[in-house]
């Protein structure tokens, strides 16, 4: 018997608890998930492996949008594994209908599971946790299941008086990239640069082409976090090391990998207002 398995009746509540065995104390969160599909070759799959998981509890199980929103409501899950395509409502349209209701409450986390990745930047901007196209490997479930648990840890820590609950910018990024659908954290880009009708999303390893303009992107990002440094180059204040003077009137960024990113004049005194010293 895996460990834990024989604590799942006691951990029913949505709270996070500490549980003394063997005399150490180890941190256990029970998620409750509802899996809808209309097909149930797909449902099994999913519940053969959300099964196995002794911190995860399947509360049901519907082939419908209708059903979905039903269940939903009445078990009210922390994760709801949704696909697109379903008969009598699609997955958005279960959005929807939960999100027009006050009395439903807070909406779970929802991770999309579908064959078409031509939904993924709409299901971006539904918020969803994550979004499994199909056939989808243990791994890559794995990795949507710690998405969805650490949000829910996140939600239930409690929050500085004053302070929105809401975050308007981005926390991530959502695009196609050579036959892949990529989630790439807002904390994780080093730099943004434009590239004609695309701006390059670089990271510490590898960098990304998205049809999107730089100004555009810019009003979407945290003001505090990325900085503009030319008409067309964006930077993470978090990964700057330095800004030194070049020739022309000019000044170069530093990153903290060493890349330098030209900063125009224009933009030198923004920067300068913010890591001048009294």
């Amino acid at each position: 018997m895996p460990f834990g398995s024989n604590l799942a009746p006691l951990l029913r509540e949505k709270t996070v608890e500490w549980i003394t065995f063997d005399e150490s104390q180890v941190r256990i969160m029970v998620i409750q998930a509802l899996i809808a599909d209309d097909e149930a070759l797909a449902r099994r799959k999913l519940r053969d492996f959300l099964s196995s998981d002794p911190e995860v509890e399947i509360v049901g199980e519907a082939a419908t949008g209708p059903e979905t929103v039903h269940l939903v409501r009445e078990k009210s899950p922390q994760v709801v594994f949704l696909d697109v395509a379903m008969p009598g409502k699609n997955g958005f349209d279960v959005l929807s209908e939960l999100s027009a209701s006050e009395a439903d409450g807070p909406l779970p986390r929802i991770v999309f599971t579908t064959a078409y990745d031509r939904y993924a930047l709409r299901a971006f901007d539904a918020r969803a946790v994550d979004y499994l196209l199909k056939p989808f490997t243990v791994e890559r479930l794995r990795l949507a299941l710690q998405r969805a648990r650490e949000e829910i840890l996140t939600s239930t820590r409690p929050h500085p008086a004053n302070v929105e609950e809401q975050n308007p910018y981005l926390s991530r990024i959502i695009f196609k990239s050579r036959g892949r659908i990529l989630f790439i954290r807002t904390p994780e880009i080093h730099w943004i640069g434009a590239e004609e009708n695309y701006v390059r999303i670089c990271t510490g390893r590898e960098s990304h082409l998205l049809r999107e303009t730089i100004s555009s992107l810019e009003e979407r990002l945290d003001p505090q976090i990325f900085l503009r440094v030319h008409r067309s180059a964006i930077v993470n204040l978090r990964f700057v090391r330095e800004v030194r003077a070049q020739t022309r009137g000019d000044s170069a960024v530093v990153l903290t990998n060493g890349q330098k990113i030209t900063m125009s004049r224009g933009y030198y005194s923004r920067i300068r207002s913010m890591f001048k010293t009294n």
